[in-house]
Order: C-alpha cells, then sequence, then structure tokens
C-alpha cells in the first residue's frame, strides 16, 4: 500500500485500515464522513463494507465480528446524530474488554467549536467509555493514528476505540507519499506486563496446599487464547472449574472437571461450592456483583487468587490473598509446572448432590411437560443446541432469552458465546449474530432473541437481506418483557406494570424483509421446524416460538443475597445438607 505520491487523508485511511488486516468495515455513511465512502469505493474488492440500517447496529455487529475472531471490528459513521448513536455500543464494549476501533466524521477544523451542522464533541463525550479517543485534524496524521488505534484496541485488555476525522482531514494532503507502519510500542502504555515470578510460585504454593479449590474461568481466558493451558492445569492439580457467562465454551461443557456457570442463575453446584471452597482461582474475571452476590458474604472462608492483565481489577471488589498481574495464558503456562499432580475425588464428588437436586427440580421440570403444554425457553435452546451438535456459536440478546441460552447450550469449541454481559444491551443480539456469521461464515450462528429486544434493532433485519446472511434467529416470544416481569413477580407482588406486549406479526415483518420464518406453537412442531432451520447453513431464517409466558429463570439468587442463597423456583430455596 505504499505510494512515493502525495494522498488524500481519506485515502490513508483506506489504505491503513488494509494493512490492519482489517476485511470487514461495518457503517453507515453521511455528510461529515462522505470523503472516506468516496475513497472506499475504490477499495471494495480489498474492504468489504456492510451498510448497516443504524449506526448502534454496526458497533454490535463489530462486537459479534470481533468476539468470535478476536480481531477488532471496525466501523465508520459521520459525524452528530451518528457519532451520539454508537455511544451504547462503545460502552458496552468496553466493560466486555472487546476490541473496536469506530470512525467518525466530523466538521472541518476552522468550524470546531461553532456549532457547525452536525457538530458534537466526540472525543469529550467518548473518553469515559473508550481505551483511547482521538481526534485527527491532518492528512499526515492519519496513518499513525490508525496504528496506533489498533494496537491500543487489541491489546492488553481489549476495548474500543475512536477516531474523530475532520473533514479537512480527509480531504488534505499528505506531505509526500504514504508509509504504513504498525505500532507496537507507545511509552505511556504497557499492555502486557513482564510476569512476577515470585507470584506465580506463590499462587501455585497456595494452591499445592489447598484441599478445595476452585477455578472461576472468565472472558480474560477466552481473550488470551488460553483454553488447552486451563485445561491443562484444571486436570493436572485435579481442580473443578466454573465460568462466568462470558468466560463460557473456555473448557467444553462435557468435560468432567466443568461444573457449570457462575452468577444469580448459575448452577447449583459452583455457587454453593465457592462458599465452600478453601482456595479460588480467578481467572480473567472482575468479580461482578451478579458473580459474588453480597460481597460480605461471598467465599469468607476462601484464599482468593486473582489472575488478571489489568492490575485496577484486583482488590476493587473481593479481597484476594495473591494475584498475578499479566495475561492468563503466559500466567497459566508459567503455573503448570510449579503445581502438584493431585486427585481431588472427595471435593469433586460434593458437586454431585448439588448437581442432581438442579436437574431434578430445576432442569427436568423445565425440559419435560405435558402434551398440550406451552412450550419453555430451555427445552428450545437445548433442542437447538443438541440439533447443532452443540457446535454453534450462541449469540443472545438480554433478558430471559439470555439466561436460558446461556443455561441449556452446551459448548464444545472456544469462542461460542457473543451477549452483552456487563452493560446488558436489549438490541444486541441480531446485530451482534450478524458481525459473529460474517466473521465465521462456516460455523451456524444461532440468535436466541426476546421479542422486546428484537424490536429494538429489528431494523437490522434489512441488513440480514441486503447480504444474505445466514443467521439463525431464534424468537423467544413470550410477548412480556420477560426478566422484568419475572421481578415484577417476585417482588413487587405481581403488579405487571408496563411489561406486556402486543408485538406484530413477526412472520410477516420477515418474509417482508426476504427471510424464510415460521411460527412454532406446538411442541410437536418444534423439532421439525429446527431441522428445516438448521438445513442450509447459509440461509437466514427464523424461528417464532410461542413460549409461556409464566415460565421463570431458576436457579437464581436474588440481589443482594449471599450466593449460597438459591431460590429453586418460586416458593423453594436450595438446602444444603
Amino acid at each position: 500500500m505504499q505510494t512515493n505520491q502525495p494522498i488524500t487523508g481519506a485515502d490513508a485511511l483506506m489504505r491503513s485500515l488494509i494493512s490492519e488486516g482489517a476485511d470487514i468495515v461495518f457503517g453507515y455513511p453521511g455528510g461529515s464522513i462522505m470523503p472516506v465512502y468516496d475513497s472506499l469505493y475504490d477499495y471494495q474488492d480489498k474492504l468489504r463494507h456492510i451498510l448497516v440500517r443504524h449506526e448502534q447496529g454496526a458497533t454490535h455487529a463489530a462486537q459479534g465480528y470481533a468476539r468470535v475472531t478476536g480481531r477488532p471490528g471496525v466501523v465508520i459513521v459521520t459525524s452528530g446524530p451518528a457519532a451520539t448513536n454508537v455511544i451504547t455500543g462503545l460502552s458496552d464494549a468496553l466493560m466486555d474488554s472487546t476490541p473496536m476501533v469506530v470512525i467518525t466524521g466530523q466538521v472541518a477544523t476552522p468550524f470546531l467549536g461553532f456549532d457547525a451542522f452536525q457538530e458534537t464533541d466526540v472525543v469529550s463525550i467518548t473518553q469515559p467509555i473508550t481505551k483511547w479517543s482521538y481526534q485527527v485534524r491532518s492528512a499526515d496524521d492519519v496513518a499513525r493514528a490508525v496504528a496506533r488505534a489498533f494496537f491500543i484496541a487489541s491489546t492488553g485488555r481489549p476495548g474500543p476505540v475512536v477516531l474523530d476525522f475532520t473533514k479537512d482531514a480527509q480531504v488534505g494532503l499528505t506531505t509526500g507519499g504514504f508509509k504504513y507502519e504498525k505500532c507496537s510500542f507507545i511509552r505511556s502504555y504497557i499492555p502486557v506486563p513482564s510476569i512476577n515470578e515470585e507470584d506465580v510460585t506463590r499462587v501455585a504454593d497456595i494452591i499445592n496446599s489447598a484441599e478445595r479449590p476452585m477455578i472461576l474461568s472468565g472472558h480474560g481466558v477466552m481473550i488470551s487464547g488460553a483454553e488447552a493451558e486451563l485445561a491443562a492445569v484444571a486436570e493436572k492439580a485435579g481442580i473443578p472449574v466454573a465460568a462466568t457467562l462470558l468466560g463460557l465454551s473456555t473448557m467444553p461443557s462435557g468435560h468432567p472437571l466443568y461444573k457449570g456457570m457462575l452468577g444469580m442463575h448459575g448452577n447449583i453446584g459452583p455457587n454453593v461450592n465457592t462458599n465452600k471452597a478453601d482456595v479460588l482461582i480467578a481467572i480473567g474475571m472482575r468479580f461482578d456483583d451478579r458473580i459474588t452476590g453480597a460481597v460480605s458474604a461471598y467465599a469468607p472462608q476462601a484464599k482468593i487468587i486473582h489472575i488478571d492483565i489489568d492490575s485496577s481489577e484486583f482488590d476493587k471488589n473481593v479481597k484476594t490473598a495473591a494475584t498475578v498481574h499479566g495475561d492468563a495464558r503466559q500466567v497459566l503456562q508459567r503455573l503448570l509446572p510449579r503445581v502438584h499432580a493431585a486427585r481431588r475425588q472427595q471435593w469433586l464428588d460434593s458437586f454431585s448432590r448439588p448437581e442432581q437436586v438442579e436437574l431434578n427440580r430445576v432442569i427436568m421440570p423445565e425440559l419435560n411437560h405435558e402434551p398440550g403444554s406451552l412450550l419453555t425457553m430451555g427445552e428450545v435452546v437445548n433442542a437447538v443446541s443438541e440439533a447443532t451438535g452443540n457446535k454453534a456459536v450462541v449469540v443472545t440478546d438480554v433478558g430471559q432469552n439470555q439466561m436460558m441460552a446461556a443455561r441449556y447450550s452446551r459448548y464444545t469449541l472456544p469462542r461460542s458465546i457473543v451477549t452483552s454481559g456487563g452493560l446488558g444491551t436489549m438490541g444486541f443480539g441480531l446485530p451482534a449474530a450478524i458481525g459473529a456469521k460474517m466473521g465465521v461464515p462456516g460455523r451456524t450462528v444461532c440468535l436466541f432473541v426476546g421479542d422486546g429486544g428484537l424490536q429494538m434493532t429489528i431494523e437490522e433485519l434489512g441488513t440480514i437481506m441486503q447480504y444474505g446472511t445466514g443467521v439463525k434467529i431464534i424468537l423467544l416470544n413470550n410477548r412480556f418483557l420477560g426478566n422484568v416481569r419475572q421481578w415484577q413477580s417476585l417482588f413487587f407482588n405481581a403488579r405487571f406494570s408496563q411489561t406486556p406486549m402486543l408485538n406484530p406479526d413477526f412472520i410477516k415483518i420477515s418474509e417482508a424483509y426476504g427471510i424464510k420464518a415460521e411460527r412454532v406453537d406446538t411442541r410437536g412442531q418444534l423439532a421439525s421446524a429446527i431441522g428445516r432451520m438448521l438445513a442450509d447453513n447459509d440461509e437466514p431464517y427464523m424461528l417464532d416460538v410461542a413460549i409461556d409466558e409464566r415460565m421463570m429463570v431458576f436457579p437464581m439468587t436474588p440481589a443482594g443475597a449471599a450466593v449460597d442463597h438459591i431460590m429453586l423456583n418460586q416458593n423453594e430455596l436450595y438446602k444444603d445438607e
């Protein structure tokens, strides 16, 4: 992409993106970014642009792409309202450590600060919700800014970056030619710290002296690509593993040491045993309140080890006994030879009783029903997971659909969960599924979404129509804002204030967008409908599944309760031996 001739800043941007290996960008053109889009016209053979239907959709699609590929998602939008429309996606990406480079247009430099048409102070707005936000005002600054943006977004704890391009930076010419150099060093930024070997030894000593250790596997394991190292340490030391919501698929669901999901709607075994373990080994997770419940009652008997690339997470929510600051994969590689081989059968057996209680009191009632009764979310998710051989990329929206998809999907491959964890963004699912499918077109991508969340970004069905993106949409339609309804039922005397929904005909809407769709009203229709949906991996398809509005997600640890205070249903608490 090098040239000795002067080129425009817009041309320099295209060449820079291609030099960084970007192959897809998600965006929407407009006045202050038009020079960039004009330049893009000459690079369509190298850089595929996906025209979304809303700028928020562009950010979530970029997130989906980034989460399944590990590479930064790229977004291009114009100024003003387009720039403010990406705020939710930036916030979501920062909380969930998702690499993303967002390029916004901006008015020309002489007009900055004069309230020009569609002028917004993008840098000031986005600084709190990005790793770096920078305004490019010169064509000569483009290559350097893009190189730094990709380096910052993709290294250390990944996250979003914003480059705000003034119009004169887009149309101005470089002085001289163009030469691109990737960034690998910024003096004030240390993305991967040197690991303190004494810290690793201290952690190994604590593990080796433990009787009841448990690993908490978080998103950082996936980001680091440390799945094999996680398994190796767990297997050698005989340590059970539980995952956070974003850590799902870091260990296969069928692995004998894998004990399930942590958190408010997680599995009973790992939640109860959190308060029985003598050592907790947290890897790439941040002790979110949905994991800990009441912090004052969280693992009071345990020594807590925290391994993370972001030292600001240490001792932020829970007090640790030892920490290792470093990349998860590198730390686990160093830890493996230091931990002793061990078998902890009695400790592993202690998960059996809560597992059996959950199977009998929660899972079986969710999956097995009398003929003629309404479908439940869990049985739909379970049926889809089985039909895909447990190999699909599971994308969710937010709410009951999210929790049920996480609970009843099984995972055999890494990077198989895409969901909005920290911010909990309704409307995330549909555009994120589009981005995920474009990132890994060979894999089946199944979106589980509720009728509320779908309608927040339903316009992105137009993106599916335009590009024929083979997303499988499983609409879990209970005609309610289901998660809010559940809380209203449990904690607000069943006063269903503004949660019932009068919905449109989703089948007609899908068909208007050229997407095959069918409604599933009965249990007898489910298996054959799933078969038709999955018959062609490249074909978009929607199943509108009628769900019992009364169903709830259990187990549940109520907000503010101890992690081992677990509701099996509306009327029954889990009782330990």
